[in-house]
C-alpha cells in the first residue's frame, strides 16, 4: 500500500525510525555465513534458516537496453507533437532515469534535461558536475553548463530561443520543485509552461516486456522474503526482530527494499503505528512495502496470525479475499478505472463493511512501476479507461477500529485479455503462503 509518493524514500513510514537499527544495515550486509545481526547497543538478533536460505536474483535480472530507452525517447517526442508542446523539461529522478538511465538526484542545484519534439536532447548541468554529468549520460551530447553565479533558467531560456520555441509550450515534468518551475517561467514570459504528465505518464504507464519481467523479480523477491519471515516467527517477537530480518533478508537477495510491521489493533490503520508491538498468538500480523530489482517496484501486503486466528479474523480475511478476486475481474483494457475500485467496494459493503469508505477507507490501488506510486489510481470519480500494459496494485482491506485489519496487496497486469496478478493471492489467515 505504502503512500510515499518517493517510492522508498528512507525518511517515511520506516518502522526503523523509532529504534537504533539503522546501526545494523553494515553488519547485516556482510553477514556472509553467520547468522546473527548486531544492533547498536543491544543483544545479537539471531536470523531463522528462512532467512539465511535466501539467494541472490541477480543472475535472473535483464537490465533495460539503450534500444528500449531510445523508443521511449521517440515516443515522448511523439506524444509532444500530439499534446502541442515544444520541449519537456525534466529534473534529476525517476523520469529522467527511465528516459536516459541516468541516476541523477535533484537538489536546490539545477540539473535536468530538455527533450524537444525533435531532435536530441540537452542537459543543463552545473559547470562543476559535467564530468561526473559525461559519466552517464548516452543519448545525445550537447550538454550546457552554468556557474554558481550564473542563472540555470537563462540557459534553459537560451536553448528553447535557439529552438525556436522561445515563446512555445515548455512542458514541465510534475515532480520538478516549484521554485524551479517559477524560475523557469520568469526566465521566459512569453512561453507557456504546462504539466508534461500526458508525455511522461503516457510513456511510463505502459510497460514493456522487460520492465514486467523486472517487476516480476520484484515481486517474486517480496513474496520470498514474507514468506521466509512467516516461517521463522514466534510469539515474543518484535518489531526490532523483523526489522532486522527484513534488511538481512533483502541484503541477502542482493536487493534494497523495506517493510513496515504492525500487530494486533494496529492493523486496523492502514499505514499502522510508531509504537512498540509484540508478536502474540492468534493476534494479526501485517507486512507491508517492497523493494527494487533494477529500478522496478514491488508492492505486497500480507496478513496473518500464528497459530489460530479467530472465526471474526478468518470471515473478515475471506471478504477481503473475494475483493481482491473481484477487482481483478473487473480490471480490463477499456474499463474505466473507478470501475475497478467499485468492484471491491462492492463485496466488502455487501458483506456489512460499508458503505463507502467506512471500513475500507483508502482507494482500491495505484499504479506502479520505478515508483511505488505512480500514475493511474482505482478511484472513485476516476473514469479514465485502463489499457493494456498498465500494472497496479490490487489491496482492498478491511479495518475494525480498536479490533484488527485485514489487508491483501498484489500487484497486477492487465493483458489483452484482462489482468492478473504477479503473485499468488495468499489463500487463508492462518496459513499466508499455502
Amino acid at each position: 500500500m505504502n503512500h510515499r509518493e518517493d517510492a522508498m524514500h528512507p525518511g517515511r513510514r520506516r518502522f526503523l525510525q523509532t529504534t537504533a537499527l539503522g546501526a545494523a544495515a553494515l553488519p547485516v550486509a556482510m553477514l556472509g555465513r553467520t547468522a546473527t545481526a548486531t544492533e547498536a547497543g543491544t543483544h545479537a538478533i539471531k536470523l531463522p534458516a528462512s532467512i539465511l536460505a535466501l539467494q541472490p536474483v541477480a543472475s535472473q535480472e535483464v537490465p533495460i537496453a539503450d534500444d528500449e530507452r531510445r523508443a521511449r525517447l521517440a515516443k515522448a517526442q511523439e506524444l509532444m507533437g500530439r499534446f502541442g508542446m515544444d520541449a519537456i523539461y525534466l529534473d534529476g529522478g525517476t523520469t529522467l532515469d527511465y528516459y536516459t538511465g541516468m541516476h541523477w538526484w535533484t537538489s536546490e542545484r539545477l540539473m535536468g534535461m530538455l527533450l524537444p519534439k525533435s531532435g536530441e536532447p540537452v542537459y543543463i548541468t552545473p559547470a562543476f558536475e559535467r564530468s561526473r554529468a559525461l559519466e552517464q549520460i548516452r543519448f545525445g551530447h550537447d550538454v550546457r553548463t552554468w556557474q554558481e553565479n550564473e542563472s540555470p533558467y537563462a540557459l534553459i531560456a537560451q536553448v528553447m530561443r535557439q529552438w525556436h520555441a522561445g515563446t512555445g509550450v515548455l512542458g514541465i515534468e510534475e515532480k520538478v520543485p516549484f521554485f524551479r518551475s517559477t524560475g523557469i517561467a520568469a526566465a521566459m514570459p512569453q512561453a507557456k509552461l504546462v504539466p508534461a504528465t500526458p508525455v511522461t505518464a503516457g510513456c511510463r504507464a505502459i510497460k514493456s516486456p522487460a520492465e514486467l519481467a523486472l517487476m516480476q523479480l520484484a515481486c517474486d523477491a517480496t513474496l520470498a522474503l514474507y514468506k521466509a519471515i512467516w516461517q521463522g516467527l514466534e510469539p515474543g517477537m518484535t518489531q526490532q526482530h523483523i526489522a532486522t530480518w527484513v534488511d538481512a533478508g533483502y541484503t541477502r537477495m542482493g536487493l534494497r527494499g523495506d517493510a513496515s510491521i504492525n500487530v494486533g489493533a494496529y492493523t486496523a490503520l492502514p499505514h499502522g503505528s510508531r509504537e512498540p508491538q509484540v508478536i502474540r498468538e492468534g493476534t494479526p500480523v501485517m507486512l507491508d512495502d517492497g523493494c527494487y530489482v533494477d529500478g522496478y517496484m514491488s508492492d505486497l501486503t500480507r496478513t496473518f496470525t500464528l497459530g489460530k486466528a479467530s472465526d471474526k479474523m478468518k470471515r473478515v480475511f475471506d471478504i477481503v479475499r473475494k475483493a481482491q478476486q473481484a477487482a481483478l475481474a473487473a480490471a480490463h483494457p477499456g474499463a474505466t478505472m473507478e470501475s475497478v475500485d467499485a468492484a471491491a467496494r462492492k463485496v466488502i459493503a455487501d458483506a456489512g463493511y460499508g458503505p463507502g469508505y467506512t471500513y475500507f477507507s483508502h482507494r482500491l490501488g495505484h499504479g506502479i512501476g520505478m515508483d511505488m506510486h505512480e500514475w493511474y489510481y482505482l478511484v472513485q470519480g476516476n473514469t479514465r479507461r485502463i489499457e493494456t500494459g498498465m500494472t497496479f496494485s490490487d489491496e482492498p482491506g478491511i479495518y475494525i477500529p480498536g479490533e484488527f485489519g485485514v489487508r491483501l496487496e498484489d500487484d497486477m497486469h492487465v493483458g489483452v485479455d484482462g489482468a492478473r496478478l504477479f503473485t499468488p493471492q495468499s489463500p487463508s489467515i492462518e496459513r499466508p503462503f499455502g
